[in-house]
């Protein structure tokens, strides 16, 4: 190839790279966001933003990343939300230790996880399935409904609200402050004045909310995770009220949002993949293991950040200390190097413990690893269940169900559905 004609694919290589970049974080790619990571990745390992981030686009360098503390989480808000006041932080963007490195993330989150313990998730089981069969059942009645609405978020949400102690008047209030702050989770630059005006007043209306609560359960404790995060001790270490607080709202926009997003992304995946759920009806034990696949098909969580903590190299490409990188979660959990086929569903992907597929970056790696993965992977696990056992046809009623503005916390807006009763 000669110099003319090198320069004329670089060039063209460097405008369809440009082209997935835009379509990746604009509002076309909500719908398929996943067709431009495979450009970029494709085309390289690392590329770079016009807001001077750096992507990154495969498998191993993003687990390289997540998996180490030489990476910090704690220059998040920095990165996605520049136009907030570094003393406005607290209240403006409450995310308690999601955003924390040690020592801190280790203080917070061994606190926390005294109260949101595998045992207290089994707890749920009971609760779960009877909530479950009882929106099946509405949603059987209803003949056509919006399975978004009937399901994928009252089951995470009234779990959410049961677990940390928020009364039933109080639902819709707290569910809408949710939205409103999953949606804030995108780049400021890329939000418009209403939404950025939206996350601040959801922010704020979530901390004086639970500050309410807080003081009702320190003089009236119930058995709630309100009540126990209140009351949690070690080795005379406490949590502050803003970081009790900010790990409430946490626990339950983290739970609730992603939840209801891979409820709603997997059941699309499986209506416009018949085959799989008939895999299902002739085999039930890949049940258990199927919520895996639909959340490294669909992840909640599309990206992430960190920053380097020292001068480190990934991808062939030079970090210094303090440098940030994306990483595509979506581009990483769909690389055919990690994951054969990786476009295709396959619920029998993570069920067989002599040949394990590798870890899906949905819920992250090491020490920032999802605090509610159980919870999550339990309830859609039920979800399967029931659905299999009382609904004998499941059809999609459209072939381009919407979706939310969201980048960060990707979700369905509605997914219209017909339930046949076995």
């Amino acid at each position: 190839m000669d110099s003319s004609h090198a320069s004329t694919a670089v060039a063209e290589q460097d405008s369809a790279v440009q082209t997935a970049i835009a379509q990746l974080f604009g509002p076309d790619g909500r719908a398929d966001p996943y067709a431009p990571a495979r450009v970029l990745r494709e085309a390289g390992p690392v590329h770079q933003t016009p807001l001077g981030h750096h992507l990154l686009t495969r498998y191993d360098d993003c687990v390289a990343v997540l998996s180490t503390t030489a990476w910090s989480h704690a220059e998040e808000a920095g990165m996605m939300h520049p136009t907030v006041k570094p003393e406005d932080a607290p209240e403006e963007l409450p995310t308690s230790f999601l955003w924390m490195e040690p020592p801190d993330h280790t203080r917070l989150r061994n606190l926390v996880t005294k109260g949101f313990t595998p045992r207290m998730v089994t707890r749920l089981r009971p609760r779960i399935e009877e909530l479950t069969e009882q929106l099946v059942d509405t949603a059987l009645e209803s003949g056509e409904f919006d399975l978004v609405e009937l399901i994928a978020y009252p089951l995470p949400l009234i779990i959410a609200c049961e677990l940390i102690g928020v009364p039933k008047e109080a639902y819709q209030q707290v569910h809408q402050w949710s939205q409103d702050l999953a949606r804030g989770f995108d780049h400021d630059y890329t939000l418009p004045e209403e939404a950025l005006k939206a996350r601040s007043a959801g922010s704020r209306g979530f901390m004086g909310y639970f500050r309410e609560l807080l003081n009702e359960r320190r003089k009236d404790p119930k058995d709630d995770l309100l009540s126990v995060l209140s009351q949690v001790e070690d080795r005379g270490d406490v949590l502050t009220e803003q970081e009790l607080l900010a790990t409430c709202i946490t626990t339950f926009v983290a739970g609730h949002e992603t939840t209801a997003n891979l409820i709603g992304t997997g059941m699309l995946q499986l209506m416009r993949n018949p085959d799989q759920i008939a895999a299902l009806r002739a085999r039930p034990e890949l049940i258990p293991a199927t919520p895996d696949e639909l959340l490294r098909l669909e992840p909640s969580v599309q990206i992430t950040t960190r920053a380097a903590t020292r001068p480190i190299t990934v991808a062939g490409h030079d970090f210094e200390q303090g440098e940030g990188v994306v990483v595509l979660i979506n581009s990483a959990n769909r690389d055919d190097a990690a994951f054969p086929d990786s476009d295709r569903i396959d619920v029998a992907r993570y069920s067989d413990p002599k040949n394990p597929a590798k870890k899906h970056l949905g819920f992250s790696l090491g020490i920032h690893y999802c605090l509610g993965a159980p919870l999550a992977l339990l309830e859609m696990e039920i979800l399967l269940e029931v659905l299999l056992r009382k609904v004998r046809d499941i059809e999609l009623l459209t072939d381009t169900p919407p979706y939310k503005p969201n980048v960060v916390i990707r979700g369905l807006e509605a997914l219209p559905t017909r339930f046949t009763p076995a």
